[in-house]
């Protein structure tokens, strides 16, 4: 069976290339965030006074913004309507911590806007959360057989895993939006002046760069899966 290697699976090289891709993506958005900061915006404003300014102009007065745990743990729930920011960001003053409280009220803006590509990946949330609970136990009880069910069988779950890659290819436009928007509207409200916005370029392109990353090792998953399964058909 051409889906099985003896001795070293040269696909795992790419869950490999996947693993360090993230990897060198989280540190790099956790260095790039420890640098920027130790640098204290000149307005002295909080990231959790910043999101609240910025959601006011906005017009939105119906989300909540909440003290969280953890470090970058920060997020945006369209459910809840609340905008959660963490330790490093809440109550920290720096250009870092508002950059990226900006951020999340990006994805607030998009939700009250209709931002489409926000909505897609809304909408398939449950999709991607049950293709990637339901992906490798189809294709490990697929291998046990060898007849068309079991080629049936990793064939929907290889399907059910493109539905996890399709959710991580939409949340790159959600992302790189929010940032925009971030980015933008500190400029434009004097949150952050001509001099601070370049560094908080750098943080949320950094923060950018591991949903790339995540995006990139899924496809490589992915890749990793139709070659080792993909001749399979349902029929032998």
């Amino acid at each position: 069976m051409p889906y099985y290697y003896r001795g070293f699976d040269p696909t795992y090289l790419l869950v490999l290339i996947g693993a360090v891709i993230c990897l060198l993506a989280s540190a790099r958005v956790k260095s790039t965030f420890h640098k920027y900061s130790g640098r204290r915006s000149m307005s002295g404003m909080t990231g959790a006074q910043a999101a609240e300014r910025i959601l006011r102009s906005a017009g939105i007065y119906d989300v909540t913004i909440c003290h969280i745990g953890g470090s970058l743990t920060d997020n945006y729930n369209p459910s809840r309507r609340t905008l959660n920011l963490s330790d490093d960001v809440y109550g920290a003053t720096s250009v870092a911590a508002i950059g990226v409280a900006a951020h999340e009220c990006g994805h607030a803006i998009q939700h009250q806007q209709g931002y489409a590509p926000l909505s897609i990946r809304s909408a398939i949330v449950p999709v991607a959360n049950i293709g990637s609970m339901l992906a490798w136990p189809l294709i490990l009880i697929g291998m046990f057989f060898t007849t068309g069910t079991g080629g049936l069988l990793i064939n929907i779950g290889i399907l059910c895993f493109s539905a996890a890659v399709l959710f991580q290819l939409v949340t790159l436009p959600v992302e790189f939006n929010a940032s925009a928007r971030a980015l933008r509207i500190l400029g434009q409200e004097g949150i952050l002046s001509e001099s601070e916005l370049p560094d908080t370029r750098k943080v949320l392109g950094a923060a950018a760069l591991t949903y790339v990353a995540g995006a990139a090792a899924a496809i490589l998953q992915l890749l990793r899966l139709v070659l080792l399964f993909g001749g399979r058909r349902g029929d032998d």
